[in-house]
């Protein structure tokens, strides 16, 4: 019988997860499908129990469903519930465990894209989302001398800063979303990662000036389904700058494995 997974989220048409799953599924020569699951938060309850009933084994949870899935679920992995965020859920004889495959991906993304050492940077995060909570705790884990968070609602800023404190003992601090507070914040770090939505629609701008980059410094966005106007213009102005892409790939990989218990 064909194996069924797929990805949820709102919106979700950008998605590579189809395809990128579609092709390793081919690969390990199983006979399944992944499709795409366009699910607004106020319908996430009842699609997810229409999913479990059609025999779906696996699920990928993007934006904006990876803490609000989290009530829905049966249990969750170590590495999920210390998170806050899942962005792989497991489906078996009907009951949903969560996972979260996000911070090892940033993780090897940072080291195989960028060859950056995290232990001892100092690290501008932008955003507090569910993805940027998988990457301070990448960051963390990794050994980062400081993590600064910067977001457009200052209490997600200051409510990020306090989880990290409490379950990682990092040294961080939030960072007002202002000019001047984030044009120091930038060029004092070695590391900037953008974990916002803003470089996802074609018309979007950079979440911050470029002007403001020190040659040599890494700059990592996790959008993926585009260049981004961050990275182009870290490239110019001679920083070591990559998309989100290698991360799909490397989270991808390990709900897969987590899914069919086989290697891609």
């Amino acid at each position: 019988m064909t194996r069924l997974f797929g990805v949820i989220g709102h919106p979700i048409a950008h998605s590579l997860s189809p395809a990128m799953h579609t092709a390793a599924l081919r690969a390990l020569r199983l006979d399944a499908c992944y499709g795409a699951f366009d699910v607004p938060k106020r319908f996430l309850r009842p699609m997810l129990r229409a999913l479990v009933l059609a025999g779906v084994e696996g699920l990928n949870v993007t934006v904006p469903l990876k803490e609000a899935v989290i009530p829905l679920l049966d249990r969750m992995d170590p590495t999920a519930r210390a998170i806050g965020a899942v962005n792989t859920v497991v489906i078996r004889n009907r009951r949903l465990i969560g996972h979260n495959t996000d911070a090892a991906g940033f993780r090897r993304a940072l080291v195989e894209d960028l060859r950056c050492n995290v232990r001892g940077a100092r690290v501008l995060l932008l955003g507090a989302g569910g993805a940027a909570r998988a990457a301070a705790w990448a960051l963390a884990k990794a050994g980062a001398r400081t993590v600064w968070v910067a977001n457009r609602t200052p209490r997600k800023a200051a409510r990020l800063v306090r989880w990290l404190r409490r379950r990682a003992g990092t040294r961080c601090a939030a960072v007002a979303w202002r000019e001047e507070a984030l044009k120091t914040a930038v060029r004092d770090a070695d590391l900037v990662v953008n974990a916002t939505t803003v470089g996802m629609r074609p018309r979007d701008g950079s979440p911050i000036d470029p002007a403001w980059l020190r040659r040599g410094t890494r700059v990592y966005d996790l959008v993926y389904h585009r260049e981004t106007l961050l990275v182009r213009a870290a490239r110019r102005r001679g920083c070591v700058a990559a998309g989100g892409v290698s991360m799909l790939l490397y989270q991808g990989a390990a709900s897969l494995r987590l899914w069919t218990r086989r290697a891609p």
